[in-house]
């Protein structure tokens, strides 16, 4: 609900994805994803960034609003602006393959990523 009041609120963001080169490379999705714990990335990586950013969302609101991370990793609703987001029922192994790598720090892009969130939840 945070999600939508704010989106709602403001101004449609930088990273709209209809004005950017996405890159998709479906073939290496846990790899890709994993790197964005890791690196920096100047690139739009696609599926992967949906991944990575729906784990991100999921443990936070998990932890903020005491609620269960894998159904919240399964809401379709996650990520609602987000056109290459599967919830988790739909891609369980893939999920369960970076899930079982993921080290959760603040390295990487999950700064940025919390960032967004941060704004999204605030009120």
């Amino acid at each position: 609900m945070r999600q939508e009041v704010y989106r709602r609120l403001n101004k449609p963001r930088t990273d709209d994805l209809n004005k950017v080169e996405i890159e998709w490379r479906p073939e290496s999705i846990v790899d890709d994803a994993l790197r964005h714990w890791h690196e920096t990335i100047d690139e739009w990586i696609y599926p992967a960034k949906s991944y990575f950013v729906a784990i991100c969302y999921a443990t936070w609101i998990a932890d903020d609003f005491q609620e269960d991370f894998y159904e919240v990793l399964d809401d379709p609703d996650l990520l609602p602006d987000d056109p290459y987001f599967v919830p988790y029922s739909e891609a369980e192994a893939t999920y369960d393959e970076i899930l079982a790598e993921v080290e959760f720090t603040d390295g990487g892009m999950v700064t940025d990523v919390l960032k967004y969130y941060d704004e999204e939840m605030a009120g």
